[in-house]
């Protein structure tokens, strides 16, 4: 029971993070395709808007589940962060890489140095959440096997499902972005760019949907414990995903911006936990369950203990930070609500 309790709040955060910093990410792929500097200035300003005050924030998901999973499932540590090694490295390089450009490139003022900073920000937001994706499809596909390195450096992580991993991340990271900006720049009056992110989001949400339907092929071949959990099991979470998927398409042709958030959200939550739902009780596809994996008793309790206390702390400050800076500025129009353009 404490295991699976334990188990359900790392998913839960694991989610967060893909929801709040994943957008993060997408935010720089939309840096990295806005165009020249003149051309691309006021997508670049309100990408810095919107993300300038929470994206360093968004990363405390990432570090609570790296430092649960440590905690209550530490062979499944050892086994992915040995394995793994290399694409967690570039990961973390990545986002490094990634913070000190976005501010170095806030605070510099010559051009030239603008775009070089902005070249790593923008790069370095494309492949961090495509090596996360791949560590997904190496743990997803069965590569990483209980012990210390035991799985092979390279095959582990260059493989198709951890291929179909990375450029899911990537895309659908884009996607919950350009929602995310479409509802932001309406509610500054910016119609043009409301605009703009509108078709960008519909467009990545077909690619993504478009990958993802391919990605049946290749977990039919590359991992088939997946697939089947998935196409069983996991199955209802699959739809859920799809329909809710559509409905947030819908909704931006209605250009109906804030309600197209949840529902876009909701479509990548819902495979994050089809995912988690198809491999179950596994944690190591073909080595190790969720009960072999888990700490004892006393140091699960301890940690869900602390957490919740930890939770009556973080969360309410993370609302008021996110409340905050999602509130309409005095200058606003009354009449630039998200579906004023419809």
């Amino acid at each position: 029971m404490l295991a699976n309790t334990a188990l359900a709040v790392m998913w839960v955060g694991l989610t967060c993070y893909a929801l709040f910093g994943g957008a993060d990410f997408g935010a720089g792929v939309w840096d990295l395709l806005a165009g020249g500097s003149r051309r691309g200035l006021p997508q670049r300003r309100l990408i810095e808007h919107s993300i300038g005050p929470i994206w360093e924030a968004n990363h405390v998901w990432l570090i609570f589940v790296i430092v649960l999973l440590w905690s209550a499932f530490s062979p499944v540590f050892a086994a992915v962060m040995s394995t793994l090694y290399l694409p967690l490295t570039l990961a973390a390089l990545g986002i490094i890489a990634r913070g000190a450009a976005f501010a170095f490139r806030k605070a510099s003022t010559e051009l030239w140095q603008q775009r070089l900073f902005g070249a790593f920000f923008a790069l370095s937001s494309l492949v961090t959440p495509f090596f996360l994706g791949a560590v997904a499809g190496a743990v997803a596909s069965g590569r990483v096997p209980p012990g210390l390195a035991e799985g092979d450096v390279i095959t582990s992580w260059l493989n198709p499902t951890s291929a179909l991993g990375g450029v899911l991340a990537v895309t659908a990271c884009a996607h919950l972005a350009a929602v995310y900006l479409c509802a932001d720049a309406a509610r500054d009056g910016e119609r043009a760019l409301a605009s703009l992110f509108a078709r960008r989001a519909v467009v990545s949400g077909l690619v993504s949907g478009a990958v993802a339907g391919a990605g049946v092929a290749v977990l039919h071949a590359d991992a088939p414990e997946l697939f089947h959990g998935l196409t069983h099991r996991a199955l209802p979470l699959v739809v859920l995903s799809a329909v809710a998927g559509l409905a947030g398409l819908f909704l931006l042709h209605r250009n109906r911006f804030v309600a197209a958030r949840p529902a876009s959200a909701l479509a990548v939550a819902a495979i994050l936990w089809a995912w988690g739902a198809a491999q179950y009780p596994a944690m190591l596809v073909g080595g190790t369950t969720v009960g072999q994996a888990a700490s004892d008793d006393a140091v699960l309790a301890a940690c869900l203990v602390v957490l919740a206390v930890g939770a009556v702390l973080l969360v309410p400050s993370l609302w008021l930070l996110y409340a905050t800076f999602q509130r309409r500025t005095p200058e606003t129009e009354p009449d630039s609500s998200p579906s004023s353009g419809s």
